[in-house]
């Protein structure tokens, strides 16, 4: 991390700290949010309190200054997803990042056992990750190797599915809500399901609609606060009679929400 710079008094609260609820655009990294969080508003200590995959949207808190302190309590908190799987097929990383492969017949799949697969998923599991994935061991991410064609043994590790609701059904796309403890892989949930259906299954759509008591409906986009941050940087320009108003944006997209 750089070291912080000088910063507009304008945007001073932000390096005091503030909790942002941002919507992550798809095919946005995490860590795109946060660059993006850093050079819009100068503040160099910025950190976010659970991943998103890029082809997944919804809600990411990201804490700045003094605030990244409570990242810890954010990320135990547990989660609520809502997406869309496909049976009859798997992919290498669980989701549409690879090309869907070993196409099966689905058509003896019947609703009954689409809510029985959902029950059975749900309480106490063990999951094993996937093997795309952040997770590091021996100090190298998983995905690293996986993209070698190596496979990395993991251990499997303890999850909670506090609720697993089919919402739609329109073979082969499933629509669920899922509610689940910390340290969960949605993509490891779905490839489980289509191997205890016997017809495979990888993840489409994913949104993260809940973290702990905060919703996603309550999360703004990128352009809001960059408007937000140019109103204030505006402000202040024109409370000194200089300037033109404008924020050090390279103008693309991220969103936010204060707390």
């Amino acid at each position: 991390m750089k070291k912080q710079g000088p910063i507009p008094d304008a945007l001073v609260p932000y390096l005091e700290g503030k909790v942002l609820l941002l919507d992550k655009p798809l095919r946005w990294t995490s860590f795109k949010m946060i660059r993006r969080v850093r050079g819009l508003t100068f503040v160099q200590k910025v950190g976010h309190a659970g991943t998103l995959d890029p082809l997944a949207t919804g809600l990411l808190i990201i804490c700045t200054g003094k605030c990244t302190k409570q990242i810890n309590d954010y990320m135990g908190m547990k989660k609520e997803y809502t997406g869309t799987l496909v049976l009859g097929a798997t992919t290498t990383t669980f989701d549409l990042e690879s090309a869907p492969e070993n196409f099966k017949e689905f058509n003896h799949i019947t609703t009954e056992k689409i809510k029985e697969a959902a029950l059975h998923f749900t309480g106490e599991l063990l999951q094993l990750p996937p093997q795309h994935s952040a997770i590091k061991k021996d100090g190298v991410r998983l995905y690293e190797t996986a993209r070698q064609g190596i496979e990395v043994k993991v251990d499997p590790r303890k999850i909670i599915i506090e609720e697993f609701e089919i919402t739609n059904i329109n073979f082969p796309n499933i629509e669920f809500r899922v509610v689940c403890s910390t340290g969960t892989y949605i993509r490891s949930l779905v490839n489980d399901f289509g191997q205890w259906l016997g017809v495979g299954a990888y993840l489409s759509v994913l949104r993260r609609t809940k973290i702990g008591e905060f919703n996603v409906s309550d999360a703004i986009t990128w352009e809001d606060l960059r408007d937000e941050v140019d109103m204030l940087l505006g402000n202040e320009s024109n409370g000194n009679g200089e300037g033109d108003g404008s924020s050090n944006s390279d103008g693309n997209s991220d969103a936010e929400k204060l707390i």
